[in-house]
């Protein structure tokens, strides 16, 4: 279901408005109840349907790998009977749409936009396929993975193998008969390779750099315990990585079934065939470095290294925890393997992420590596803002735990900014109210 199918069919879209936000996703729904709430005329635009991402790029056993209780969109906590639960993916799109039917937002659905550029005048001028729209100011929601990455080796794999991306893969019948290699160890290879395994897919796992982190210790939730120690609530200043974090790979753990550790180690006992990272193929067969063994022993360092903080914080606490053992490794590569011929397998599914695709903002906002530069959403460039990205201001960011604390920022500067264009006309006051605005993130 859609927005469109619950709610009255949008007027056409008009071409001024003071503000417009471009994304209708869980961020894009967040700034605009904001902006309800505040009364602020707006529109957002989505180029397909509100949670479309959701449904079009997960898999079918797809869940969250967060409890239930950490969504908490804004004005729309998690209203269900299993907080400590991982929703499925359809019960996630649900919730998104429940979301958006709760307040009407002001979506165009089916509206792409393919050019964001300042107006002679003042603002912003949007080209969009529903023609063009002038914004006093505009909230670019659109997150930051855009783009499937696939090396360019990909091509030199025989023809009769089946490729194709994470975003792609739905369920193990999707693939041909054969042994399947998965590319990656992020939250979605991991994830993968074990929904191929359960169904009895023999699994070629190309381990990457990703950490790994326990389900459950000590008698909660691990997500709990961080939850308590602020995590989620660190800004990324105060990130040991400082902004570097911003692109760092998430922890390796799951939410199917109740929850539970996702292990290599025992998938390895129980016939999954273990790489360290691919680097490329050359006549007919794939090549890895030798890491494995150091990319397995990092992922269960960083487990102990949250474990340690969890210990810490039992004991400067006094609570009241059942002592848990840690993890004892229940295999090892006995050596890093460097080969596996490409007659072994019959499909790929390539998980190494995304990259952003900012081409069409013309904004100069972004830097060296194409990044757009903010503190805390908050752009150089006047009323031009970012939402949603990891890390925009704290861990919890873009996700459904942190996105609210996020929206209610940048809708109050939003609100600055409408309120001195009113008081002196918008055209001047932008530069003055977005420098008052950057003194306040401070």
């Amino acid at each position: 279901m859609t927005l469109t199918e619950t709610a009255p069919a949008r007027t056409a879209l008009p071409q001024h408005v003071p503000v417009a936000v471009v994304g209708g996703g869980q961020a894009g729904l967040s700034i605009s109840w904001h902006l309800v709430q505040r009364g602020v005329e707006h529109v957002v635009l989505e180029r397909a349907t509100v949670a479309h991402e959701w449904v079009d790029a997960r898999w079918d056993t797809f869940c969250l790998v967060t409890p239930n209780w950490q969504c908490q969109l804004p004005g729309w906590p998690y209203r269900g009977d299993d907080p400590d639960g991982f929703m499925l993916r359809d019960e996630i799109v649900d919730y998104v749409r429940s979301y958006a039917a709760s307040f009407d937002p002001p979506v165009h659905e089916g509206v792409a936009v393919t050019r964001l550029s300042p107006a002679a005048e003042g603002g912003y001028t949007l080209a969009t396929s529903a023609g063009e729209v002038h914004a006093d100011q505009v909230v670019l929601a659109v997150g930051g993975y855009h783009l499937p990455v696939v090396p360019p080796y990909a091509t030199a794999l025989p023809e009769r193998i089946a490729q194709l991306h994470s975003q792609q893969y739905r369920n193990p019948g999707q693939l041909p008969e054969g042994d399947v290699l998965v590319v990656g160890t992020g939250q979605s290879g991991a994830q993968i390779a074990e929904d191929l395994h359960l169904a009895g897919r023999r699994v070629h796992l190309a381990v990457g750099s990703a950490p790994r982190i326990a389900r459950r210790y000590r008698g909660r939730d691990v997500v709990a315990w961080l939850h308590d120690l602020g995590h989620y609530d660190m800004p990324v200043e105060q990130h040991r990585d400082g902004e570097a974090a911003r692109v760092g790979t998430n922890h390796y753990v799951t939410g199917r079934d109740g929850g539970r550790d996702i292990d290599l180690r025992t998938f390895a006992t129980q016939g999954m065939q273990l790489y360290g990272t691919l680097t490329g193929v050359r006549d007919g067969v794939l090549r890895f470095a030798p890491d494995l063994t150091a990319h397995l022993d990092r992922a269960d360092a960083v487990d102990d290294s949250a474990k340690d903080l969890i210990d810490r914080h039992i004991a400067a606490h006094g609570i009241d925890a059942p002592v848990e053992p840690r993890y004892v490794p229940v295999w090892a590569p006995a050596e890093d393997p460097s080969a596996l011929d490409a007659a072994a397998i019959g499909s790929v599914v390539w998980a190494i992420g995304f990259r952003a695709d900012w081409s069409w903002v013309k904004v100069p906002v972004f830097d060296g590596a194409g990044y757009p530069t903010h503190v805390r959403g908050v752009t150089a460039a006047p009323g031009l803002f970012v939402l949603g990205l990891p890390w925009l201001h704290t861990w919890g960011s873009g996700r459904f735990s942190g996105i609210a604390r996020d929206a209610e920022f940048v809708a109050d500067r939003i609100t600055d900014l409408t309120a001195a264009g009113t008081r002196t006309g918008l055209g001047s006051a932008l530069a003055v109210a977005a420098a008052s605005s950057a003194s306040r993130v401070a």
